[in-house]
């Protein structure tokens, strides 16, 4: 597992009920600002093995990227029982309900 994997799945595991964040936001606290695309493929791949809650990572408009509807539904229901609010468009006020890690440091135990 490469060290941008490891602080990606790091980062992913601090954001906090009720929070979330944006591929993006959690590619620049991990290292890597143009990463938001790895940080897809993370979420796709590692999710269930890690236990990763793959339900606060948005879009950067707030929106939920999932396009199967689904997993876009499972998804809002999670956020919603969280107690975030989506608007009349289906966004997320991420002025709101961004988390924002401020340089935290994400170390991960060793990977078993």
């Amino acid at each position: 597992m490469t060290p941008f994997t490891q602080k990606v799945i790091a980062v992913i595991r601090s954001i906090p009920e009720g929070y979330v964040m944006t591929y993006g936001g959690i590619a620049r606290a991990a290292g890597s600002p143009r990463g938001a695309r790895q940080v897809v493929r993370i979420l796709h791949s590692m999710s269930r093995k890690y236990k990763l809650p793959w339900h606060r990572v948005v879009n950067v408009k707030g929106e939920i990227a999932l396009t199967d509807d689904e997993s876009g539904s499972l998804q809002r229901l999670y956020l919603l029982g969280e107690g975030i609010v989506f608007d009349a468009k289906g966004t997320i006020d991420l002025q709101r309900y961004q988390y924002h890690p401020d340089g935290e440091d994400y170390l991960l135990p060793p990977v078993e």
